[in-house]
């Protein structure tokens, strides 16, 4: 048997927790989604949040340890999330987390939540050889990294102000879609025309590999709401579909460029948003027009889950040991950052 690592995510408004083997194999990966609770106000209450981090952390630890078929004893580390997120719900990961360690004799390894989602791509299929180019796009961060090796990463760039999943969030919550927005918006895009209406696609300077979609989001606004002035019908699969379109424009533009500049042959996605159906074929298929190769999680290890946080803290503790029992939870810990 490989080592086996428990991983613990609770960083935004998923209770998950999983067990992989040898940082590649999933022994199981169990998920409680709070979507439900926080719906009404359509975003996640952090205080909400926590408490039910509280309420539901140890039955989901329970139910992955049952689910791989193995005791506390058979584990030989826990990976917990520290940061990014929300300090609340962080700390109810972390205290379990250092709680189990300290109990157990076993290794603590604090994991940052962007680094979980680059390693959903070691879960499925052939692990992605190095070096190459990511994309992380999610409700909180779009970023694009160059990685070079395991720890070795360089951000290339990053968005301005919103991140793509958060002005997926807001165009949904204008158009009367469901939280979370992403796959609501998704979903209504696949019925409506991409170039209905001509939405701007921010590029920035001349070589700029950073994003900003604040613009994007406030035109989709503004015309929303000067449609509704004049009481013209609006086609709202089309303005789905039109956003998408724009989104995924500058997104793809920007990877591939980015995989040019560093002459990597590989591209990887990550994040929620990289569950967006035409996010994924557009890449997919400009990339391999450019002798590229593609690769993306399954759309169920693309959103928050612990089985990448075991992952990623495999890896991370083969690099750089086991993280201090002090271990604090990190809101805003930057990638690269091991801040205790």
């Amino acid at each position: 048997m490989g080592t086996l690592i428990l991983g613990i995510e609770t960083s935004c408004d998923e209770t998950a927790a999983a067990v992989v083997e040898g940082g590649t194999r999933v022994r199981s990966n169990v998920v409680s989604s709070q979507v439900d609770l926080h719906a009404k106000y359509g975003g996640v209450v952090p205080e909400i949040a926590s408490r039910r981090h509280l309420e539901l952390i140890l039955p989901i630890i329970k139910e992955a340890i049952d689910g791989a078929g193995i005791g506390l004893d058979d584990l030989d580390a826990v990976a917990v999330t520290q940061g990014p997120g929300l300090v609340g719900a962080l700390l109810v990961g972390v205290a379990t987390g250092k709680a189990l360690a300290y109990a157990r004799g076993i290794p603590l390894i604090g994991v940052n939540h962007l680094e979980g989602h680059i390693y959903a791509n070691f879960l499925s299929g052939e692990p992605p050889e190095f070096p190459l180019v990511c994309l992380v796009v999610s409700g909180g961060h779009t970023d694009l990294l160059y990685i070079e090796d395991h720890g070795r990463v360089e951000v290339l760039g990053r968005t301005r102000d919103d991140a793509a999943g958060e002005a997926f969030d807001k165009v949904a919550r204008t158009l009367g879609l469901g939280y979370p927005g992403g796959p609501q918006v998704d979903a209504l895009a696949q019925k409506g025309d991409p170039a209905a209406l001509a939405f701007p696609r921010a590029y920035l300077e001349e070589g700029s590999l950073d994003f900003s979609f604040s613009g994007l989001k406030t035109a989709v606004l503004v015309y929303l709401e000067k449609e509704k002035e004049a009481d013209h019908p609006v086609n709202r699969a089309d303005v789905a579909a039109s956003f998408q379109n724009a989104v995924v424009d500058v997104l793809v533009d920007k990877t591939l460029a980015a995989a040019q500049r560093k002459a990597a042959k590989r591209i990887i996605l990550a994040g929620g948003v990289a569950a967006n159906t035409r996010l994924r074929s557009e890449l997919a298929l400009r990339a391999r027009n450019l002798g590229l190769q593609v690769s993306f999680p399954p759309p169920a290890l693309c959103t928050d889950n612990a089985a990448m946080i075991a992952s990623a803290g495999y890896f991370t503790w083969l690099r750089r040991g086991a993280s201090p029992l002090n271990l604090n939870a990190v809101p805003n810990l930057e990638l690269g950052g091991e801040g205790n």
